[in-house]
């Protein structure tokens, strides 16, 4: 991806030849910057490559947590619209009512047999 964006790779650098005039640069010169950008390059390479794997990585997490979620809302909405798992408020109180029947009469019921 960010390949196409650098116009040398390592290699073309080393393999760069100057022309030697009798005033120009001096070559230990020009070989240390040169050493000094291919290093560079490997750098920004690798740097390249990782963030590209990370970059991969995350999606693939992002994708695994996207069907996590759509699976959550649709286990949601199937226990939502069956009835017979839900309770409400009204069971709650049908259900408090019927035990208040049942201990009243078995209190009232003890109180008969103990007189």
């Amino acid at each position: 991806m960010y390949q196409n964006r650098i116009k040398f790779m390592p290699k073309d650098i080393l393999e760069k030849s100057f022309k030697i005039d009798t005033r120009g640069y001096r070559l230990k010169e020009v070989d240390q910057f040169l050493d000094d950008i291919i290093s560079d390059y490997e750098q920004f390479l690798e740097i390249i490559n990782s963030l590209e794997k990370e970059k991969a990585d995350l999606l693939s997490e992002i994708m695994s947590l996207k069907q996590e979620l759509r699976n959550t809302k649709l286990n949601m909405e199937v226990a939502a619209n069956s009835n017979g798992g839900e309770v409400t408020n009204v069971d709650i109180m049908r259900r408090l009512s019927q035990l208040e029947k049942m201990v009243y009469s078995q209190k009232n019921n003890d109180e008969e047999g103990n007189k």
